[in-house]
C-alpha cells in the first residue's frame, strides 16, 4: 500500500539543511572580521531561534514514529497447490514392466415381446431373452405373447497388453456379462450372477484359455439386436483351447463334449462328458479391402461310456465357409455355409444332438446350415439389416423318433439408430419356425427392442 507524503518530515529536512549551513556561514564571517557588529549579533540570534524550531520538529517526528503501528510485512506470493497424486504406486505390482491396462464394455437394456403358437416358452428360460431355435414350442396351444425386459447382456472387459524385449506381444483378456443364474426374482430385485465369457492369454503366436472356437468366424456375425442374429445356422461356441496362429492359418486343440440323444428320444440332448481326445480345428482366412473369406475344418471324437457296459466312440467332422463381402461403403453381405457329421453342438446353441445312441452305438447325425445377411447404411446415424438362416438334420426317423428336429429357420430385419457413435437404439422383428420329423411345426414371432451404450 503506498504511503502518504509526510510534510513535517520534508520541512524538517529542509530546515536541517539550512541550519547546518547558517552556523558555518556565521562562523566563517566571525573569524574573518572581529569584533561582531550588531547586525551579526542579530543574525546569530535568529540562527539560534531557527535551531530551536528544528529541534522541536525533530522531537515531534520521533514521537509520531513511535506511536504509529508497525507497517505490515510485504505479502509473500502463495505457492501453487501441488496436483493430487491419483496413483502413487503401480496399479499391478506383479505386472510386466511397460504393461498397458484397459477396460470397456457396454450397458444394454432390452425388451422382448414373443408370441408362439405351439405352447409357451418357460418363464425365466434363455429362450425368453434371445432366439433359441431348438426351443420353439411345437404341439401345444397358442399362448399369445409375453413381454420380458432385462439388462442381463451388459458386458465388462479387461485387457492387459505388453511386449517382450524382442517385440513379442503379451496379452491377457477377461470378459464378463450378467447372464448368470438368477439370484433374485422379477418380483423385486431381478438379480443375476456375473458370468465369464472370455478368459485367455496370448504370447506371440500362442493363445491359451477360453475364447471363441477356432471353428467359428466372429467377423461374419450379423449386425443384429438379438445376441447371435442368424442363430439357426451360425457356428457359436466359446470354450477352453490351445491355439497357434501363423499368418492366415490357425490351428487349435479345443475342449471336447459329445451331445447325444437316446434312440426314440426325439432329439433330447444329453451331454456325455466322456471324451478322451480334444476337438481339432483349423482355419484359413484371407482379408482385403473388399472384406474377408474364411474356411474352417473340424475333426472330433464322439464318445459315450457308462458303468453298465456301454463304451462306444465315433468320428465327427465338419467344414465351414464364411465371410463378409463389402459392396460399397454403404452395403455389405455376410454369409456362412457349414456341413458335417456329428457337429450339431457347434451350431445355433446346440440345436440338436451330435449322435443318436442306438443299442450302445453312437450314430452320428448329418447337418447342413446356411445363413446370409445384407447390411445397409442409410445415413451416418441410421442402418438396417435383413437376414435369414436355416439348418437341416438328416435323421433316421426309426432311430431319432417322430419328435426329432427335421429343420429350423427364421427371417429377421432390424433398424438401428445411433444418435451418438457410442449409443444404439434398435428395433428388430423376427419370424422363426421349427419342423419335426412327424410333420408338426411351431412358429415364433418376436419384436425385440434395445438401447445400448458402449464405453
Amino acid at each position: 500500500m503506498p504511503r502518504k507524503p509526510n510534510h513535517a518530515s520534508s520541512i524538517a529536512t529542509g530546515l536541517l539543511m539550512a541550519g547546518s549551513l547558517l552556523p558555518l556561514s556565521a562562523f566563517a564571517q566571525a573569524t574573518a572580521e572581529a569584533p561582531p557588529s550588531a547586525r551579526e549579533q542579530a543574525l546569530e540570534a535568529r540562527v539560534a531561534a531557527l535551531e530551536a524550531v528544528i529541534a522541536a520538529l525533530q522531537a515531534e517526528q520521533q514521537q509520531r514514529a513511535a506511536a504509529a503501528p508497525p507497517a505490515p510485512a510485504a505479502a509473500t506470493p502463495a505457492a501453487a497447490p501441488a496436483a493430487p497424486a491419483i496413483q502413487s504406486t503401480p496399479i499391478n505390482t506383479a505386472g510386466f514392466p511397460g504393461t498397458r491396462f484397459s477396460f470397456g464394455g457396454f450397458i444394454k437394456m432390452e425388451a422382448v415381446a414373443t408370441a408362439t403358437d405351439g405352447g409357451e416358452l418357460p418363464d425365466g428360460g434363455v429362450a425368453r431373452l434371445l432366439y433359441v431355435p431348438g426351443a420353439i414350442p411345437v404341439g401345444g396351444p397358442d399362448e399369445g405373447y409375453d413381454l420380458d425386459a432385462s439388462a442381463l447382456f451388459s458386458r465388462l472387459w479387461f485387457s492387459s497388453d505388453a511386449s517382450l524385449e524382442d517385440g513379442t506381444p503379451l496379452r491377457a483378456y477377461l470378459e464378463l456379462d450378467l447372464f448368470g443364474s438368477a439370484l433374485g426374482t422379477e418380483m423385486a430385485t431381478n438379480t443375476y450372477g456375473v458370468t465369464v465369457r472370455h478368459a485367455w492369454a496370448s504370447w506371440g503366436r500362442w493363445m491359451v484359455g477360453q475364447n471363441w472356437s477356432n471353428f467359428q468366424d466372429p467377423a461374419s456375425l450379423i449386425d443384429s439386436i438379438d445376441l447371435i442374429g442368424a442363430t439357426d445356422a451360425t457356428v457359436f461356441v466359446r470354450q477352453p483351447q490351445l491355439r497357434y496362429t501363423q499368418g492366415a492359418w490357425s490351428l487349435a486343440l479345443e475342449n471336447p463334449e459329445t451331445v447325444f440323444s437316446p434312440r426314440g428320444g426325439n432329439f433330447a440332448r444329453i451331454s456325455s462328458d466322456d471324451n478322451r481326445l480334444p476337438d481339432l480345428t483349423a482355419r484359413w482366412t484371407h482379408r482385403g479391402p473388399w472384406g474377408h473369406v474364411s474356411v474352417a475344418g473340424l475333426l472330433r471324437e464322439l464318445r459315450h461310456q457308462t458303468t453298465t457296459g456301454i463304451d462306444d466312440a465315433s468320428t465327427g467332422f465338419g467344414l465351414s465357409l464364411t465371410g463378409r463381402q463389402i459392396i460399397n461403403p454403404a452395403n455389405d453381405l455376410r454369409y456362412g455355409v457349414t456341413v458335417g457329421r456329428g457337429i450339431s453342438r457347434y451350431i445355433g446353441i446346440a440345436i440338436g444332438p451330435d449322435a443318436i445312441l442306438d443299442g450302445g452305438r453312437l450314430e452320428a447325425v448329418d447337418t447342413q446350415a446356411v445363413f446370409a445377411g445384407w447390411r445397409h447404411v442409410v445415413s451416418p446415424k441410421l442402418r438396417t439389416n435383413l437376414y435369414a438362416s436355416a439348418s437341416f438334420f438328416d435323421n433316421d426317423p426309426l432311430l431319432a423318433g417322430g419328435g426329432a428336429i427335421e429343420r429350423v429357420g427364421s427371417v429377421a430385419a432390424n433398424l438401428i439408430y445411433s444418435p451418438h457413435p457410442r449409443i444404439d437404439v434398435g428395433l428388430e422383428g423376427r419370424l422363426g419356425r421349427r419342423w419335426l420329423e412327424n410333420g408338426n411345426e411351431g412358429d415364433l414371432s418376436r419384436l425385440h427392442f434395445h438401447v445400448r451404450y458402449n464405453f
